[in-house]
């Protein structure tokens, strides 16, 4: 196994030294890339291999280069053919359809130079749009699992090409039910692939997940050169009656800084959001009942400064990808201490410092044992101070 403390010394390595090719470190220099991350430092090489992989890390930490910048190489570089209508040489399977879109934005940029066809195909979208771009042919597909299983009762897909089939996110699909869909999956693409598995959690179900769809992969463990360690921890006792007055305060200490606030209904996500607008913060919220349309809209006001305060719930808003998130604050604990990890990889990404404040009720402080153990700097508990409310 590869762990943090084996790639460390990596990061310094340039991108040409893991074995890609001119064409793709040439673009690379073009978007701003620099180094290498640890995950892609150890992922990539291995990846190149052939082999199936492994890997352990948290969003934000430049996996979806770790694992599409060798896709790209392999498929797309070294072995060049005309993409074949419906039958994608490339699959990659994410949670959500926010990451189904920001991954194969990156995927197409990588992909750019060699005049990569790369399709996403997530549910809330139009079918017809979809259908036309698999009938037209792609190199490399991104989707949300039961989209895809769309496309396969409909006989619009075929994965009897897949040469690599990624899981980004392994830990979170099974949190959301998809395992049958995974199953759907492996039963259509070929035995004689290549299998990419990244989750930010190891679990005993992942841990199982990875045996039905691997051979002697090998293991990366990246998460203690993670960027966790740049975010503050801070954690505030209130009454569960007093959460609104507790966020006013953090937002009003956040001057004016963007804010991400977890909450654990989409009905609550709701009234706090609408709470937030009555006095005067301009917010927005997405969860699973908002149109893509709509989550499309509110996430692309928050990137672009319109709206300065974004609610979600945790489905929603796994694997935002946003640059220089200051703060994320906790409405709600999360019920399984990985999605606290899940949610403060929002910020502190790329070795920017970051907050993240959870506001902790009597009822919640039996969940903050588990949180600890999750990351690798205290959780630090603070005194509330008077503030105005939010109506």
């Amino acid at each position: 196994m590869l762990n943090a403390g084996d790639t460390i010394g990596l990061s310094l390595m340039s991108f040409t030294s893991l074995g890609l090719s001119p064409v793709l470190t040439s673009s690379l220099v073009r978007l701003g890339y620099r180094e290498p991350t640890p995950v892609q430092a150890s992922a990539i090489p291995a990846v190149l291999t052939g082999g199936d992989v492994i890997a352990r890390a948290q969003t934000g930490t430049g996996k979806t280069a770790a694992f599409g910048l060798p896709i790209v190489e392999r498929l797309f570089v070294t072995n060049r053919r005309a993409p074949t209508p419906r039958a994608p040489r490339a699959l990659v399977l994410v949670p959500t359809r926010e990451l189904a879109v920001q991954v194969h934005r990156a995927l197409a940029t990588y992909g750019a130079g060699v005049n990569l066809r790369c399709l996403a195909i997530f549910g809330g979208a139009g079918m017809t749009g979809q259908v036309e771009g698999l009938r037209r042919g792609v190199d490399l597909v991104v989707a949300t699992p039961g989209r895809l299983i769309d496309h396969l009762q409909r006989r619009t897909i075929d994965l009897s090409r897949v040469e690599v089939l990624t899981l980004d996110e392994a830990d979170r699909m099974l949190d959301m039910g998809f395992l049958p869909a995974l199953r759907r999956v492996l039963r259509e693409v070929p035995s004689a692939r290549q299998t990419l598995l990244f989750s930010a959690t190891i679990s005993a179900d992942v841990t199982r997940l990875a045996g039905e769809f691997t051979r002697q992969p090998t293991h990366i463990d990246v998460s203690g050169a993670t960027v966790t360690p740049t975010v503050s921890h801070r954690m505030q006792a209130v009454a569960e009656g007093g959460k609104s007055d507790a966020l006013a305060r953090v937002l009003s200490d956040a001057t004016g800084d963007r804010a991400l606030v977890f909450c654990k209904t989409k009905r609550r996500s709701d009234r706090v959001g609408e709470q937030l607008l009555r006095a005067g913060i301009r917010a927005a919220v997405i969860h699973g009942n908002k149109t893509q349309g709509a989550r499309t809209r509110a996430l692309d006001d928050f990137k672009r400064g319109r709206v300065t305060v974004l609610v979600a719930t945790d489905i929603a808003a796994r694997g935002l990808d946003i640059a220089e998130l200051p703060l994320v604050v906790n409405y709600d604990l999360p019920l399984a201490a990985a999605d606290y990890v899940h949610r403060v990889g929002r910020t502190g990404r790329a070795g920017r410092t970051g907050r993240a404040v959870s506001l902790v009720s009597a009822a919640e402080r039996h969940l903050l044992k588990g949180i600890q153990a999750m990351v690798s700097t205290p959780l630090e508990e603070v005194r509330a101070r008077r503030a105005s409310a939010i109506a």
